[in-house]
């Protein structure tokens, strides 16, 4: 049996028993794969868009919805919608960390909306970028860091969409998270998981060769995108560029500098760091000899090279 085949059986029968007829669908690979396993148990499925932002999901999950004949409730929201869920995301996520933040809101927005409907479960391609190496920052590595990065990812990853879903009551089924595909990825070289087509580096290659056959080309052979830039909420960034002044940033981070002892890098983490010191207070530093970041003090988690709460990279 080849590799491809393998796979492909192993996710039919992790996916068969997961319950969930709805997926949070990007039009990526990941999300697209789990809608072909489930295309015949009626499945909904919902993506969230922009209104005042590019996304590039929008023209691909139209695109995988119409391949598998599963209906497609694109979710419009506005700018003032994504603020409100900003606010709400950071109160979840306890850190200002404005990567993660950004991508998050697009997770909160999503399941607010399944919530609305009285969705209890959901399907979620977590887990797929970090056990078949689907990141872009993967792609450049040698053998020999792609494997050691790849063990220290591991360790450290974590879906803050299972935080956010915890407070809509929702329950999110990840079937790239099962122990037999985890199992499955170790048993595979490097070369099924990042290689080159037409000279050009691609991760998850395992998953693109397997499902080449089974899905849209525009799909299969789609490179990562964050869901940042998929939904649009990476046009946040010159969002606060624009509505806060050089002037007002550097007051503000002077006096945050001096009172708290925190580095904010951007107008963007300015914002989030605002809404963040109404509801916590950033962890005082009482171990020196710890591993602390140091922009904001906050402890860094061991095999980690960031920080959690206010997204510096790397440490």
């Amino acid at each position: 049996m080849t590799n491809e085949i393998e796979i492909y059986e192993i996710l039919d029968e992790v996916i068969s028993k997961c319950k969930s007829r709805w997926i949070s669908l990007s039009g990526g690979l990941d999300s697209s794969i789990i809608g072909h396993f489930i295309k015949n148990r009626n499945p909904n499925s919902l993506t969230i868009i922009t209104k005042d932002f590019l996304g590039t999901d929008l023209t691909y999950s139209q695109i995988i919805s119409k391949h598998l004949d599963m209906p497609l409730e694109i979710c419009y929201v506005s700018t003032e919608q994504i603020l409100d869920g900003i606010k709400n995301t950071i109160k979840i996520l306890k850190n200002f960390n404005d990567i993660e933040i950004r991508n998050a809101v697009v997770m909160y927005m999503s399941l607010e909306a399944l919530h609305r409907k009285n969705v209890k479960t959901v399907l979620a391609g977590d887990g797929a970028d970090e056990i078949f190496a689907g990141y872009n920052f993967l792609l450049k590595k040698t053998t020999e860091e792609l494997e050691e990065e790849l063990k220290r990812i591991r360790k450290v990853m974590h879906f803050s969409s299972q935080e956010i879903a915890k407070t809509f009551g929702i329950e999110i089924e990840s079937p790239f998270l099962d122990k037999r595909i985890i199992d499955f990825a170790d048993t595979i070289p490097l070369s099924m998981k990042v290689n080159n087509k037409n000279e050009k580096i691609f991760g998850k290659w395992i998953l693109r060769k397997a499902f080449e056959e089974h899905l849209p080309k525009s799909i299969v052979w789609r490179e990562k995108s964050p869901m940042q830039d998929g939904a649009g909420t990476v046009g946040l960034s010159n969002l606060f560029e624009s509505i806060i002044s050089d002037e007002l940033f550097a007051k503000k981070t002077e006096k945050i500098k001096t009172g708290d002892g925190v580095t904010i890098r951007s107008k963007e983490s300015l914002h989030y760091y605002e809404i963040f010191k109404e509801n916590f207070e950033i962890p005082e530093n009482s171990d020196p000899s710890g591993n602390y970041c140091p922009d904001c003090t906050s402890k860094i988690g061991e095999n980690s090279k960031f920080c959690r709460i206010c997204g510096k990279f790397p440490i």
